[in-house]
Protein backbone atom coordinates (compact mmCIF):
# COMPACT_ATOMS: atom_id res chain seq x y z
CA UNK A 1 0.00 0.00 0.00
CA UNK A 2 1.31 3.24 -1.03
CA UNK A 3 3.00 5.42 1.99
CA UNK A 4 0.56 8.81 1.20
CA UNK A 5 -2.96 6.82 2.33
CA UNK A 6 -4.35 8.46 5.02
CA UNK A 7 -1.23 10.47 5.78
CA UNK A 8 -0.24 14.14 7.53
CA UNK A 9 0.52 16.13 4.30
CA UNK A 10 -2.28 16.73 1.77
CA UNK A 11 -0.47 17.83 -1.55
CA UNK A 12 -2.22 19.09 -4.70
CA UNK A 13 -5.42 18.82 -4.55
CA UNK A 14 -7.48 20.32 -7.17
CA UNK A 15 -11.18 18.97 -5.60
CA UNK A 16 -11.48 19.13 -1.95
CA UNK A 17 -14.30 17.26 -0.35
CA UNK A 18 -15.50 16.50 3.36
CA UNK A 19 -14.53 13.36 4.44
CA UNK A 20 -17.94 13.26 5.54
CA UNK A 21 -19.00 13.68 1.51
CA UNK A 22 -16.54 10.99 1.23
CA UNK A 23 -17.28 8.43 3.15
CA UNK A 24 -21.55 8.23 1.70
CA UNK A 25 -20.27 8.59 -1.83
CA UNK A 26 -17.89 4.85 -0.61
CA UNK A 27 -20.96 3.53 0.96
CA UNK A 28 -23.29 4.55 -1.86
CA UNK A 29 -20.68 3.21 -4.40
CA UNK A 30 -20.65 -0.31 -1.99
CA UNK A 31 -24.60 -0.74 -1.77
CA UNK A 32 -25.03 0.41 -5.02
CA UNK A 33 -22.53 -1.20 -7.81
CA UNK A 34 -20.69 -3.85 -5.21
CA UNK A 35 -24.19 -4.98 -3.51
CA UNK A 36 -26.34 -4.40 -6.54
CA UNK A 37 -29.21 -3.03 -4.41
CA UNK A 38 -32.13 -2.12 -6.64
CA UNK A 39 -31.72 -4.98 -9.35
CA UNK A 40 -32.04 -5.27 -12.95
CA UNK A 41 -34.42 -1.40 -12.60
CA UNK A 42 -31.40 0.34 -12.17
CA UNK A 43 -28.77 -1.47 -14.15
CA UNK A 44 -28.44 1.88 -16.01
CA UNK A 45 -27.72 3.90 -13.41
CA UNK A 46 -25.15 1.97 -11.88
CA UNK A 47 -23.31 1.29 -14.67
CA UNK A 48 -23.10 5.55 -14.61
CA UNK A 49 -22.34 5.38 -10.97
CA UNK A 50 -19.26 3.12 -11.83
CA UNK A 51 -17.62 5.72 -13.80
CA UNK A 52 -18.17 8.75 -11.24
CA UNK A 53 -14.35 7.62 -9.37
CA UNK A 54 -12.89 8.38 -12.60
CA UNK A 55 -14.03 11.61 -12.84
CA UNK A 56 -13.00 11.98 -8.52
CA UNK A 57 -9.88 10.74 -9.53
CA UNK A 58 -8.94 12.51 -12.27
CA UNK A 59 -9.87 15.78 -10.30
CA UNK A 60 -7.68 14.53 -7.80
CA UNK A 61 -4.83 14.48 -10.12
CA UNK A 62 -4.24 10.51 -9.75
CA UNK A 63 -3.72 10.99 -13.52
CA UNK A 64 -2.08 7.19 -12.91
CA UNK A 65 -5.29 5.27 -11.08
CA UNK A 66 -7.97 6.48 -13.11
CA UNK A 67 -6.18 5.08 -16.22
CA UNK A 68 -5.70 1.39 -14.52
CA UNK A 69 -9.37 1.36 -13.63
CA UNK A 70 -10.90 2.96 -16.86
CA UNK A 71 -8.90 0.29 -18.46
CA UNK A 72 -9.69 -2.53 -16.69
CA UNK A 73 -13.43 -1.94 -15.82
CA UNK A 74 -13.87 -0.92 -20.05
CA UNK A 75 -12.37 -4.40 -20.59
CA UNK A 76 -13.69 -6.79 -18.34
CA UNK A 77 -17.31 -4.64 -19.14
CA UNK A 78 -16.98 -5.09 -22.82
CA UNK A 79 -15.63 -8.89 -21.92
CA UNK A 80 -18.95 -9.17 -20.72
CA UNK A 81 -21.41 -7.91 -23.36
CA UNK A 82 -19.70 -9.65 -26.15
CA UNK A 83 -17.94 -12.92 -25.07
CA UNK A 84 -21.27 -14.22 -22.81
CA UNK A 85 -23.68 -14.74 -24.93
CA UNK A 86 -21.04 -16.49 -27.48
CA UNK A 87 -19.59 -18.41 -24.82
CA UNK A 88 -21.23 -21.94 -22.87
CA UNK A 89 -20.24 -24.44 -20.36
CA UNK A 90 -16.82 -23.67 -18.20
CA UNK A 91 -15.85 -20.93 -20.25
CA UNK A 92 -18.64 -19.36 -20.13
CA UNK A 93 -19.06 -19.59 -16.50
CA UNK A 94 -15.73 -18.34 -15.69
CA UNK A 95 -16.15 -15.64 -18.00
CA UNK A 96 -19.25 -14.45 -15.54
CA UNK A 97 -17.60 -15.09 -12.88
CA UNK A 98 -14.46 -12.82 -13.83
CA UNK A 99 -16.11 -10.13 -15.17
CA UNK A 100 -19.02 -10.09 -12.19
CA UNK A 101 -16.40 -9.86 -9.58
CA UNK A 102 -14.20 -6.77 -11.83
CA UNK A 103 -17.34 -4.84 -12.60
CA UNK A 104 -18.44 -4.91 -9.26
CA UNK A 105 -15.18 -4.49 -7.36
CA UNK A 106 -13.61 -2.16 -9.27
CA UNK A 107 -16.03 0.73 -8.43
CA UNK A 108 -16.00 0.59 -4.89
CA UNK A 109 -12.42 -0.14 -4.91
CA UNK A 110 -11.66 3.13 -7.15
CA UNK A 111 -13.53 5.11 -4.75
CA UNK A 112 -12.15 3.86 -1.69
CA UNK A 113 -8.29 4.92 -3.27
CA UNK A 114 -9.63 8.04 -3.53
CA UNK A 115 -11.15 8.17 -0.22
CA UNK A 116 -7.75 7.38 1.64
CA UNK A 117 -5.36 8.67 -0.94
CA UNK A 118 -6.96 12.45 -0.48
CA UNK A 119 -7.75 12.20 3.37
CA UNK A 120 -5.55 12.74 5.97
CA UNK A 121 -5.44 11.52 9.95
CA UNK A 122 -6.25 14.73 10.95
CA UNK A 123 -9.24 15.42 8.77
CA UNK A 124 -10.38 11.92 9.19
CA UNK A 125 -10.26 12.60 12.93
CA UNK A 126 -11.98 15.59 12.86
CA UNK A 127 -15.01 14.17 10.63
CA UNK A 128 -15.58 11.42 12.83
CA UNK A 129 -15.67 13.86 15.59
CA UNK A 130 -17.87 16.45 14.11
CA UNK A 131 -20.07 13.17 14.11
CA UNK A 132 -20.01 12.79 17.61
CA UNK A 133 -18.28 8.93 17.05
CA UNK A 134 -17.18 7.75 20.64
CA UNK A 135 -13.45 7.64 21.20
CA UNK A 136 -13.86 4.16 21.53
CA UNK A 137 -13.87 4.25 17.63
CA UNK A 138 -12.27 7.19 16.76
CA UNK A 139 -9.16 6.37 18.00
CA UNK A 140 -8.74 2.89 16.80
CA UNK A 141 -9.84 3.44 13.22
CA UNK A 142 -7.22 6.88 13.39
CA UNK A 143 -4.27 3.67 14.14
CA UNK A 144 -5.46 1.42 11.89
CA UNK A 145 -5.66 3.40 9.35
CA UNK A 146 -1.88 5.17 10.01
CA UNK A 147 -0.71 0.93 9.97
CA UNK A 148 -1.14 0.03 6.76
CA UNK A 149 0.82 2.78 5.34
CA UNK A 150 3.55 2.58 7.99
CA UNK A 151 3.40 -1.56 7.66
CA UNK A 152 3.70 -1.29 3.55
CA UNK A 153 6.86 1.39 4.03
CA UNK A 154 8.39 -1.62 6.49
CA UNK A 155 7.70 -4.30 4.35
CA UNK A 156 9.50 -2.21 0.85
CA UNK A 157 12.13 -1.81 2.97
CA UNK A 158 12.11 -5.64 4.03
CA UNK A 159 12.29 -6.07 0.23
CA UNK A 160 14.76 -4.39 -0.36
CA UNK A 161 16.94 -5.34 1.97
CA UNK A 162 16.40 -9.27 1.06
CA UNK A 163 17.05 -8.08 -2.52
CA UNK A 164 20.14 -6.86 -1.86
CA UNK A 165 21.25 -10.25 -0.14
CA UNK A 166 19.88 -12.43 -2.77
CA UNK A 167 16.77 -13.89 -1.19
CA UNK A 168 13.89 -14.32 -3.71
CA UNK A 169 11.85 -16.80 -5.06
CA UNK A 170 13.17 -19.88 -6.74
CA UNK A 171 17.10 -20.86 -6.11
CA UNK A 172 16.45 -22.82 -3.77
CA UNK A 173 15.47 -20.07 -1.10
CA UNK A 174 11.71 -20.35 -0.55
CA UNK A 175 12.55 -21.09 2.87
CA UNK A 176 15.00 -18.49 3.67
CA UNK A 177 12.22 -16.13 1.71
CA UNK A 178 9.72 -16.87 4.76
CA UNK A 179 12.35 -16.58 7.39
CA UNK A 180 13.61 -13.92 6.67
CA UNK A 181 10.65 -11.45 5.25
CA UNK A 182 7.55 -13.03 7.38
CA UNK A 183 9.55 -12.68 10.80
CA UNK A 184 10.72 -9.64 10.68
CA UNK A 185 7.15 -8.32 9.44
CA UNK A 186 5.63 -9.95 12.07
CA UNK A 187 7.64 -8.25 14.47
CA UNK A 188 7.45 -4.87 12.76
CA UNK A 189 3.39 -5.18 12.54
CA UNK A 190 3.41 -5.96 16.38
CA UNK A 191 5.78 -2.93 17.12
CA UNK A 192 4.77 -0.44 14.71
CA UNK A 193 0.79 -0.72 16.17
CA UNK A 194 2.41 -0.31 19.71
CA UNK A 195 3.90 3.19 18.38
CA UNK A 196 0.76 4.28 16.77
CA UNK A 197 -1.31 3.39 20.18
CA UNK A 198 0.96 5.56 21.57
CA UNK A 199 1.35 8.51 19.41
CA UNK A 200 -2.33 8.44 18.96
CA UNK A 201 -2.64 8.81 23.19
CA UNK A 202 0.20 11.24 23.18
CA UNK A 203 -1.83 13.92 20.80
CA UNK A 204 -4.20 13.38 22.96
CA UNK A 205 -7.15 11.65 21.25
CA UNK A 206 -7.94 10.19 24.66
CA UNK A 207 -7.86 12.79 26.68
CA UNK A 208 -10.90 14.17 28.98
CA UNK A 209 -11.05 17.04 27.24
CA UNK A 210 -12.82 18.48 23.50
CA UNK A 211 -9.26 18.16 20.93
CA UNK A 212 -8.54 21.07 18.85
CA UNK A 213 -8.02 20.36 15.20
CA UNK A 214 -6.22 22.88 12.89
CA UNK A 215 -7.47 21.42 9.63
CA UNK A 216 -10.49 23.11 8.06
CA UNK A 217 -13.65 20.66 7.47
CA UNK A 218 -16.93 21.63 5.62
CA UNK A 219 -19.22 21.15 3.21
CA UNK A 220 -18.49 23.49 0.19
CA UNK A 221 -20.54 23.64 -3.47
CA UNK A 222 -18.71 20.27 -4.49
CA UNK A 223 -20.06 18.46 -1.51
CA UNK A 224 -23.68 19.63 -2.43
CA UNK A 225 -22.84 18.02 -5.72
CA UNK A 226 -21.77 14.50 -4.33
CA UNK A 227 -24.61 14.28 -1.92
CA UNK A 228 -27.00 15.75 -4.31
CA UNK A 229 -25.48 12.41 -6.14
CA UNK A 230 -26.09 10.05 -3.58
CA UNK A 231 -29.37 11.20 -2.40
CA UNK A 232 -30.27 10.54 -5.91
CA UNK A 233 -29.24 7.23 -6.20
CA UNK A 234 -31.10 6.69 -2.66
CA UNK A 235 -34.20 8.33 -4.46
CA UNK A 236 -34.14 6.02 -7.63
CA UNK A 237 -33.93 3.33 -5.56
CA UNK A 238 -37.05 3.95 -2.91
CA UNK A 239 -39.13 4.93 -5.79
CA UNK A 240 -38.77 1.75 -8.31
CA UNK A 241 -39.58 -0.16 -4.62
CA UNK A 242 -42.79 1.74 -4.24
CA UNK A 243 -43.78 1.69 -7.99
CA UNK A 244 -42.35 -2.58 -8.69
Amino acid sequence: MPAFLLNSSTGKRALVLDPRTKLLLLVTMAVFVLGGLGGVQMENFRLALSVVPVFFLLFSMKWRAAFVFTFLFSVFYLMQIFLIPVTSGIVNFLVIAMTGIVTRFMPSIAMAYFVMSTTTVSEFVAAMERMHLPDQIVIPMSVIFRFFPTVGEEFTAINDAMRMRGVRFGGGKVTAMLEYRLIPMMICSVKIGEELSASALTRGLGAPVKRTNICRIGFRFPDVLALALCLLAFGMWILNSFFA
